[in-house]
């Protein structure tokens, strides 16, 4: 049964990954998880900065779906129906829930700076969700909470913590020791993903380096804001993007 789930790959890397959990099940988590975070904050609408974030979730999704359909593997996102908020909240973060579900907070944009800063964030974000790293997370979760039980029994035997288990795999309202950091190797395969992405949109890939270079004197703070937290950037991070520059170019075309 591990076996039938490790056949995934990622984007982009191929790298094989487990992934014990049906994304249809996931996406419907996702889907009222999001629904839940809307209502229970103050979304921008009308404004420069919340068209902003529609206009480059519209060329990001785009992006993704050109890019899934090239490779063989639309059928994994056939289902998303995508959906971009700008959320009002001093805290600098990002995410992607599984069927497309963005929400970006409005305490990143100074941080992001302007269009191409963001595509690097939502990219990024987008390339978290193709490669399932959130199910990966939860994955693994399941396994050491709950002894690796069929997502729907969790959540009718622990719905409570199978819900808190989707929040901190995916980094939805909960404090900065309870989230779970993605792992290096997800950093670099989201990093890759984002950077080809925003360049196939019509971005240039190049200026992802002024982002992550803000994105580092910005944890210069005490506090370590929850992105920062699961999304470490530091100088192997720079380096790395640098020597996938080359190939991200080859999606990239100027608006």
């Amino acid at each position: 049964m591990v076996l039938l789930f490790a056949c995934t790959k990622v984007p982009i890397t191929n790298r094989k990954q487990m992934n014990l959990l049906p994304e249809s099940e996931l996406t419907s988590m996702a889907l009222t998880q999001y629904q839940d975070v809307l209502k229970s904050s103050k979304v921008i609408t009308g404004t420069a900065d919340a068209q902003m974030v529609q206009r480059v979730g519209v060329n990001i999704s785009n992006a993704a779906k050109t890019l899934m359909e090239k490779i063989g593997q639309s059928k994994s996102i056939a289902g998303y129906k995508w959906e971009y908020a700008l959320i009002e909240s001093k805290e600098p973060n990002a995410w992607c829930l599984p069927g497309g579900k963005i929400a970006v907070y409005t305490g990143i944009l100074p941080i992001t700076k302007d269009e191409t800063g963001l595509a690097v964030v939502m990219g990024h974000e987008v390339g978290h969700a193709l490669a399932r790293h959130g199910n990966e997370r939860m994955s693994h979760g399941l396994l050491a909470q709950m002894g690796g039980i069929a997502l729907a029994v969790a959540l009718a035997e622990q719905p409570q913590a199978t819900q808190e288990l989707f929040s901190q795999a995916y980094g939805l309202g909960v404090s900065v020791g309870a989230l779970l950091p993605y792992s290096r190797l997800q950093e670099s395969e989201a990093d890759k993903i984002g950077l080809v992405l925003m360049a196939a949109a019509g971005y240039d890939p190049n200026k992802a380096i002024d982002f992550w270079q803000r994105m580092k004197q910005a944890t210069g703070s005490s506090e370590v804001p929850a992105f920062f937290s699961t999304h470490p950037s530091d100088d192997q991070r720079i380096a790395e993007i640098k020597k996938f520059l080359p190939e991200a170019m080859k999606y990239y075309t100027k608006k």
